[in-house]
């Protein structure tokens, strides 16, 4: 049985868990500036707790198509009290990091993270021995470009072939460097430099990433992959992106990050039925 596991605690995954998104920024395409202050993405994490999310992801540097990068004095600001205050309230809940910087990472860490979350897969400096020495999960997500240009013109030969061959790169460069592979999560990366058809290409073949025989992470929610085709603004997509978790789900996607968590929550609990 698949499990996450850290030095001190481990999750079993048999079946699909909730990861609630919890956003520092003010510029995040949904829900940009409504956590910024300690106290408001406190009362939103234990809201999360109590709903039954299994984890709580927590970034501070937007990571939406055109977004300026942030200095590491913001970025830590923005994310580190958040992390403490948590971990001050509830000893137990995952706490995840979305961030690429190795010095965000380590504070993170040292403040009570469990789970690195990096959409830049460990390529930025030190990355790698930060996460190989604290030996905690960490999730690698396939991106084609960086946030701020990867939308321009976004083309693959064959999708679904090409993340695969860069994540079964990545699994091993990460194993190189000392990473245990049971620490690995593999994310296609939904909408991180891919067209609407790219998207559902891969949803459509999520399966094929089960090989690895390593957790997948699936996060779709209230992207332009929703709400263009609905023609609707990213926050009126809750219909969507729960259809769009529950099909995840159904092809065994480990952890399904969200936004609205409660709703996600229900979906996944029909899902479990069905597996019975």
């Amino acid at each position: 049985m698949m499990k996450l596991q850290t030095p001190t605690k481990q999750l079993l995954l048999d079946s699909p868990l909730v990861m609630g998104i919890l956003n520092t920024t003010p510029d995040s395409f949904s829900d940009g500036g409504r956590y910024t202050q300690i106290e408001r993405a406190l009362q939103r994490a234990l809201q999360m707790r109590d709903a039954g999310v299994a984890m709580i992801d927590i970034g501070g540097e937007s990571t939406r198509p055109g977004a300026p990068e942030v200095s590491l004095e913001e970025e830590l600001s923005r994310v580190i009290p958040v992390v403490k205050a948590i971990r001050e309230h509830d000893k137990d809940i995952w706490i995840s990091i979305d961030t690429s910087k190795a010095e965000v990472m380590q504070q993170a860490i040292d403040a009570g993270a469990d789970i690195i979350n990096d959409v830049r897969s460990l390529t930025q400096e030190g990355v790698l021995d930060v996460v190989a020495k604290a030996q905690v999960p960490v999730c690698i997500m396939h991106m084609q470009g960086q946030p701020k240009t990867m939308q321009d013109a976004p083309d693959y030969d064959d999708v679904v072939a090409d993340v695969d061959g860069f994540l079964q790169q990545r699994i091993y460069e990460c194993e190189q460097a000392g990473i245990l592979r049971s620490n690995i999560i593999i994310d296609p990366g939904f909408g991180f430099g891919k067209t609407l058809a790219h998207n559902y290409q891969l949803l459509d073949k999520l399966e094929q990433f089960h090989q690895y025989n390593l957790p997948i992470l699936a996060g779709m929610s209230r992207k332009s992959m929703i709400f263009k085709p609905l023609n609707k603004k990213p926050a009126e997509c809750m219909v969507g992106s729960v259809a769009c978790a529950t099909l995840a789900a159904s092809k065994g996607a480990h952890i399904i990050r969200v936004h609205d968590f409660e709703e996600t929550i229900e979906a996944i609990e029909i899902v479990k039925l069905m597996k019975k």
